[in-house]
């Protein structure tokens, strides 16, 4: 990593545990000759995981860098503020967990130096939950079908890239920035590096299913248009089939055959009709909502306190 400058970026999320152990090991492992940061950004903790930032700051102010939000504001968000004021040629993001092997990051920072804009971690079994796996998998099938994702590139929250991908992203100013859809809107020239998932060695994750639903959410309405033409191809499709099923009833009275109409029939196609009248409406409704926000200047983030961070802009 000669003459490389690298910014890692970790969002923390009650953290006070394991945080410690990610900076200790990332200082081991990067050589100090090489000029690095490592920016910690406290996405509201409710536990002391300020307080342990704050310590590192103090005992390797050289290479640590804190930012305070003054809220959660979501991993999107505190990665959004860390990449705001980083300076790297070249910025890693990774978790605060220590379930990204930091070990591997020399092998991601090749790639880079390969000519890769972007690099994510491929994990060759990822310790996770079920819930969690299932999560993923299907965060993975909608960047597909949605985001247009390369089907070959695993995406995940352990990256590296270089400066053109990060003033790419920190130029979105959407209220609800999610990282997968910026970077994939800013290059394809993507690969993946084999690494392997920890076992997580304090707490658990912070993803709860409302969580990962708001996450999905993010992902289809803020980068893709998508779900609307989906909701006009399923208007049209059930309008067709409405009226199929009007001409056949017409049909078989006028051939005189007996049209049996039943109370039970006609409830369950209304019911069925608005419940799907009212997804659609809902789906617009959300881009409706999102727009409004972005008008009056929603922020991805309020930063409350920074630590060897000059006073900037966001």
């Amino acid at each position: 990593m000669d003459g490389i400058d690298v910014s890692f970026v970790i969002p923390c999320y009650k953290s006070e545990r394991s945080i410690s152990g990610v900076v200790s090991e990332i200082l081991e492992t990067v050589d100090p000759r090489h000029s690095f940061e490592i920016i910690l950004v406290n996405d509201g903790s409710p536990d002391n995981t300020m307080g342990v930032i704050r310590q590192l700051c103090k005992t390797f102010p050289q290479f640590v860098k804190g930012i305070n939000l003054s809220r959660n504001f979501g991993q999107s968000s505190a990665i959004m503020a860390g990449l705001n004021n980083s300076k790297g040629d070249i910025i890693v993001c990774l978790d605060d967990d220590g379930q990204s092997p930091v070990d591997s990051i020399e092998k991601m920072v090749a790639k880079i130096e390969e000519g890769y804009d972007l690099v994510y971690a491929d994990y060759l079994e990822k310790k996770e939950t079920a819930f969690r796996l299932l999560g993923s998998k299907i965060n993975e099938i909608m960047m597909t079908s949605l985001l247009n994702k390369p089907k070959e590139i695993i995406v995940n929250s352990f990256f590296a890239c270089n400066r053109m991908v990060v003033d790419e992203v920190i130029s979105y100013k959407g209220a609800f920035p999610y990282i997968p859809g910026l970077v994939l809107r800013a290059t394809r020239n993507i690969t993946n590096v084999k690494v392997v998932h920890r076992e997580r060695e304090e707490g658990k994750s912070g993803y709860t299913f409302k969580k990962l639903l708001s996450l999905w959410i993010n992902g289809v309405t803020s980068f893709s248009v998508k779900p609307l033409r989906l909701a006009i191809f399923l208007g049209i499709f059930f309008s067709f089939i409405g009226f199929a099923f009007i001409a056949v009833l017409f049909i078989r009275k006028m051939i005189g055959s007996s049209v049996q109409i039943g109370w039970t029939s006609i409830i369950s196609a209304i019911t069925f009709f608005d419940g799907l009248l009212l997804i659609v409406i809902g789906l617009v409704g959300e881009y409706v909502g999102r727009i409004y926000l972005c008008i009056n200047s929603t922020p991805q983030f309020v930063v409350k306190e920074r630590i060897g961070i000059e006073e900037k802009a966001d």
